[in-house]
């Protein structure tokens, strides 16, 4: 059985006592409490403040939790809102489209997949939730890219691969796709990352107006094309259960 490594248990437990005990404890109080040296403690705490997830009053001397923290746990509330928000509408488009249904929210200069819808049929299907996607190549990172600055500056900076003859990795051109994207308002990917697969996606909005994710439908090009382009009703099917999700977290009308 692998071992623990100690110093990140001992700095899980000074979280931990922060986050329950008083507001703010002096070094004195956390050392006490996790049984540690004075020097073991402040050398942990001064590693913590340096990542933001400590942080130190100048005129006390004392610690509290950092707004680190606060992000990171804003951002695991966020997911699983979206999440939670989107099981209703996403059910209702796998039974309209007759097709898989994917949620992606950005992570790690790609797309993380966080819930998955399979297609109504009785085909063999494998849940693809923790699944990573690219963000330059399929429809649903190509509406991060458009919508999230931070999707953007990370598509640009990371490596285009060509997945198929199909794939735009130019700059230039990419950028026009994205600027196509946003004036229509979904994305497309028809064999652009896989030979014979074609997707669709739409953007997410919170009550911030900001973009938190993006819903698709996938599967093979024979059944969401027709005549070289997408199926209008199955763009408008996704486009309205982004609408529907953004509602529900609070972004109103689109």
């Amino acid at each position: 059985m692998a071992r623990n490594i100690q110093s990140v248990e001992r700095a899980a437990a000074m979280l931990r006592l922060l986050a329950g005990g008083e507001r703010r404890l002096g070094l004195s109080d956390i050392a006490s409490s996790t049984g540690l040296a004075k020097a073991t403690a402040h050398g942990i705490l001064r590693t913590l403040q340096q990542e933001g997830f400590v942080e130190q009053d100048d005129a006390s001397g004392r610690y509290q939790l950092g707004a680190e923290l606060l992000r990171l746990g804003t951002t695991y509330l966020d997911v699983h809102e979206l999440r939670a928000r989107a099981l209703v509408w996403t059910d209702d488009l796998a039974r309209s489209s007759g097709e898989s249904v994917h949620l992606g929210v950005l992570h790690q200069q790609g797309v993380l997949i966080v819930h998955h819808v399979f297609r109504p049929d009785d085909s063999r299907q494998v849940l693809e939730i923790g699944a990573m996607q690219p963000l330059h190549s399929t429809a649903l990172g190509k509406v991060l890219s458009a919508y999230d600055p931070v999707a953007h500056s990370e598509v640009l900076e990371a490596e285009r691969k060509p997945f198929t003859d199909r794939t735009v990795c130019e700059p230039e051109a990419f950028e026009r796709v994205l600027d196509l994207t946003r004036a229509r308002g979904y994305a497309a990917d028809v064999e652009e990352t896989w030979e014979g697969v074609a997707s669709i996606a739409a953007p997410i909005h919170d009550r911030r107006r900001m973009p938190v994710g993006a819903v698709g439908i996938t599967g093979a090009v024979e059944r969401l094309g027709r005549d070289g382009e997408v199926r209008p009703e199955l763009i408008a099917a996704v486009r309205d259960c982004a609408r529907a999700v953004s509602r529900d977290l609070g972004a109103g009308r689109f």
